[in-house]
């Protein structure tokens, strides 16, 4: 199924109502917000709903979940979403045409969790998307509504607690045997049941707060519960009283079971709150630990509140576990962090864990760890972002080493727009001088070259170019000879690129010949050698950066080597060759979700495929090509002369192969195949 719903954390109970109305609202109407208390599930309703809906509803293109809670940059909203779709724009134009651009022709259905922090900004984001794309559905769960016109809001009500067999005791009984098996004697016996049915009254329904309340059942009776948590609310009379029944409800639930934790717990749970989205044990020691709580300890610690539902923990394939907490369990140690006078102390603290990261990411990306870099730095995109944002405001030049580290976030997985913002802010508040600012301006140039701003590459290149030669770095220098000669090459002057970062330019810079720079320089060796029609000698090229990036480990790289041996195969008539190589470059670039790369290699195999005489499969993949080239947000490379010609050739030969009606169907198939 076309899509990227996350799996269902626990078992689903009851809402069968709800469920079949939200089943016919989705089929009917076009946005609708399931409102409700925090802690009432509107997430998990939303997830059921979206999953039903994307079996039993035909939608092609699929059903994206966009998680929202993370978000503190209302100014990434549009980012945030493009990338949980898939497309992972490459142009310099608004990111809000170009989605509305990308949806127009879809029908599919996205949901957007957690918006209450963003209303202003997801109305209007939703608002620009349903009017250009007559075929989308947006369900979305916010604690208050868009307030667009059309939106059909449905409050999520807590769980029915009437009766022997009501939901909430049955969400309650589920909750406490996955605490402790032996709580099903309580609840099997007709009197106990009678206990356990009045704390889910008490609790209001609310499944969090059962959910809470049913984990303290590892270690105490059912009767105990009850009399504590009975407790808790008798003595319910300081201000927070003014909250609404429900809200108040939750936030008391929440508060008993912050007195029932430990005190390490309670410190801990204070501590975590400063992370958005998911964390590892790694980040939560490094960052939590100091005074009474150290670093030995926190996992310890952690798992208690496991164990106690505060925090969620998931296995992230080959990632090992990962951590969570519900935003409305987030708010109350945020809170608590406040009353300690810990929240800028420990929010530096993840900020500077994030940005020792980055810099290890950086150091160990052209290496046998990088598809393992890649996965874990894209599972911590949230908490990069977070430690960015922190950092432009408490320490500007950190926030610029940071920025600037991740080049390779930005520049080869695809946050061209979200990287370029990040850069620019850091550049505007630190100082212009050093290696840090050198860095951050050739990060800066790959983002605008990626997105087609030729000009301002040039003359970042340029810039970048000057700053290097007065650090004496050779490795800046050659990385800024890349930049330069890119920049110059892809509107067509590849002679040019060729003095910039050819074998005589760069002995003059001299640096590692495994360093970034020095193989990225070969690497627009290669190009330009293709464009000035001397494949032989690009062919060799090509051979010698793909055997440094195998003694590396590396694969990114590699694989444009392999795309510099297909396009030399050609131009030589090699076409069964160059085929073989455009394949292999294809295979390397999926392995790193490289869009882009993978839009580039599409085209050219269409381009050796036709050569080779098979029309119809070379049309099917340059429709194929032109779906994943939609999904960066402009034309090959540019519009790069070279590789247009190129792809226009393999054209030209499908259709003789089999004819303009032939290849248009074919065409089209390709184009409606999936691009996830």
């Amino acid at each position: 199924m076309l899509g990227n719903l996350p799996q269902e954390t626990a078992s689903f109970v009851g809402r069968e109502y709800e469920l079949g109305h939200l089943e016919d609202l989705l089929r009917e109407e076009r946005l609708i917000t399931l409102t409700g208390v925090g802690g009432v599930g509107k997430s998990r309703l939303a997830l059921r709903a979206a999953a039903t809906a994307s079996v039993r509803q035909a939608r092609p293109d699929g059903t994206w979940w966009v998680e929202l809670s993370p978000l503190r940059d209302p100014g990434l909203l549009t980012t945030t979403v493009a990338h949980a779709v898939g497309v992972a724009d490459h142009s310099a134009r608004s990111l809000d045409e170009e989605l509305c651009a990308w949806m127009a022709d879809k029908e599919l259905l996205l949901v957007l969790d957690t918006c209450e922090h963003l209303v202003a900004e997801c109305r209007h984001l939703v608002g620009e998307l349903l009017q250009s794309a007559p075929g989308l559905t947006v369900l979305v769960t916010s604690r208050e509504p868009l307030g667009c016109p059309i939106e059909q809001v449905v409050e999520v009500r807590p769980l029915p607690c009437e009766g022997p067999d009501s939901d909430a005791l049955a969400l309650f009984r589920q909750r406490a045997l996955a605490a402790t098996p032996q709580a099903a004697a309580a609840f099997d016996d007709p009197g106990r049941a009678a206990v356990a049915a009045d704390v889910c009254r008490r609790l209001d329904g609310i499944p969090l707060a059962l959910e809470l309340a049913g984990a303290r059942l590892r270690l105490w009776t059912l009767e105990q519960t009850a009399q504590r948590l009975g407790a808790r609310f008798d003595v319910l009379t300081d201000a927070r009283t003014a909250l609404l029944p429900r809200h108040q409800t939750m936030r008391t639930a929440i508060g008993w079971s912050h007195e029932l934790c430990e005190p390490l717990e309670r410190l801990l749970w204070a501590r975590l709150s400063v992370f958005t989205g998911d964390f590892d044990v790694a980040a939560a020691r490094a960052v939590c630990a100091g005074g009474p709580l150290p670093p030995s300890r926190v996992e310890r610690v952690l798992a208690g509140l496991v164990a106690k539902s505060v925090v969620r923990r998931s296995e992230e394939r080959g990632a090992g576990a990962r951590y969570t907490m519900l935003d409305t369990i987030r708010e109350y140690g945020h809170d608590w962090l406040t009353e300690l006078g810990e929240v800028r102390t420990v929010a530096d603290r993840h900020a500077h864990w994030y940005a020792a990261l980055s810099q290890a990411a950086d150091r160990g990306w052209l290496g046998p760890g990088q598809v393992d870099w890649y996965r874990r730095m894209t599972s911590e995109h949230a908490q990069l972002r977070t430690a960015l944002e922190h950092l432009l405001g408490s320490d500007p030049t950190a926030a610029l080493e940071m920025a600037g580290a991740l080049w390779f976030f930005w520049f080869s997985c695809g946050h061209l727009h979200e990287g370029r913002a990040f850069l620019e802010r850091a550049m505007r508040a630190a100082p212009r001088t050093g290696a840090a600012y050198t860095q951050a301006l050739w990060a800066l140039g790959l983002t605008a070259m990626l997105q087609g701003d030729l000009d301002t590459a040039r003359e970042l290149g340029e810039e970048c170019t000057r700053e290097a030669a007065r650090l004496a770095d050779p490795e800046r220098e050659l990385r800024a000879a890349y930049l330069h000669a890119v920049s110059v090459m892809m509107p067509g002057d590849a002679a040019r690129a060729l003095t910039l970062a050819g074998p005589r330019a760069r002995a003059g810079h001299g640096g590692r010949t495994n360093g970034p720079g020095w193989l990225l320089c070969r690497l627009a060796t290669g190009y330009a050698l293709c464009d000035l029609g001397r494949f032989e000698e690009a062919a060799e090229e090509a051979l010698g950066l793909r055997e440094a990036c195998t003694e590396l480990g590396e694969r990114w790289l590699r694989a444009y080597a392999d795309y510099i041996l297909a396009v030399a195969a050609l131009g030589l008539g090699e076409h069964g060759e160059a085929a073989r190589h455009v394949r292999a470059m294809l295979s390397g670039k999926r392995l790193l979700g490289d869009r882009f790369g993978i839009a580039l290699g599409l085209d050219l195999l269409a381009a050796a495929v036709a050569a080779l005489g098979d029309g119809e499969l070379a049309a099917r993949l340059l429709g194929t090509g032109h779906a994943w080239w939609r999904t960066v947000g402009r034309p090959q490379m540019g519009g790069s002369p070279s590789l247009t010609a190129l792809r226009d050739r393999g054209e030209r030969q499908a259709r003789a192969a089999i004819g303009d009606a032939a290849y248009e169907s074919a065409f089209r198939g390709g184009a409606a195949a999936s691009t996830g």
